[in-house]
């Protein structure tokens, strides 16, 4: 099997060097990664300016660059830039979970859905911000799983969180968002965003952050369509 490897912390993160190693027992990896930390940049690729992308050797026995630009960009360089071919994107081990809407902002699941638009099956793999123990640990108890239940036969992109006391996984829907910003204007002209939680703490344990807040590993199906199926049908029948 032949697999990508990305992420939104840098290629320097602790998070990318433990996926490496756990993926290089299951086929040929490739890393191309972010050279800086890119969270919260979503699917945002760079169409005006140059960026420098640099073979490193920072994982042993691994090809890897370094790429100065967003995750989706790494995809986009490895797939349409060096024609490569994968029959996996691994998008992690990103260190903080992404859950709920707030996965639109996430540079970790950005690159799954490039990945998918490209037509390739993709997992983006988040933890907590404490450790990566239990991440690490429970791999390939979720990988198995996956397999197991053929998931990717019936999606391309699977949004997994591992929680520090993670065990039972289960299969959840997308929450709603749990982080909003307040914004404080400086007399400047700046804008500062402080983060707010807007979790409530409930345990509805069919959304992944209720799932995961509560201690289960999470694995949330997701895919690119953006089509209002139901409207389409809606309006197409109104004749008016």
């Amino acid at each position: 099997m032949k697999i990508l490897i990305t992420n939104d912390d840098g290629i320097q993160a602790e998070g990318i060097r433990h996926l490496v190693n756990w993926a290089k027992t299951k086929g040929e990896v490739t890393v191309l990664a972010p050279k800086v930390q890119q969270s919260g940049k979503s699917n945002s690729i760079e169409i005006h300016n140059g960026y420098e992308v640099q073979k490193t050797d920072i994982f042993e026995g691994v090809e890897a660059y370094s790429v100065n630009s967003t995750p989706a960009d790494c995809v986009r360089i490895a797939t349409l830039g060096m024609k490569k071919k994968f029959d996996l994107v691994l998008s992690g081990i990103n260190c903080g979970f992404n859950l709920g809407e707030d996965i639109r902002y996430s540079g970790t699941v950005g690159a799954c859905f490039e990945a998918a638009k490209e037509g390739m099956k993709a997992i983006a793999i988040s933890t907590s911000f404490t450790t990566f123990e239990n991440a690490i640990k429970n791999i390939d108890r979720v990988f198995d799983e996956i397999e197991r239940r053929k998931m990717l036969d019936f999606t391309d992109i699977l949004n997994v969180n591992i929680p520090e006391a993670g065990d039972e996984i289960v299969i959840t829907n997308i929450g709603k968002a749990i982080y909003s910003d307040d914004f404080e204007f400086l007399p400047n002209g700046i804008v500062v965003p402080h983060l707010v939680c807007l979790y409530n703490g409930s345990r509805n344990m069919e959304i992944d952050t209720d799932a995961t807040m509560t201690g289960h590993i999470t694995i949330t199906p997701v895919r690119c369509d953006l089509t209002n199926s139901s409207a389409v049908d809606i309006i197409t029948k109104n004749v008016g």
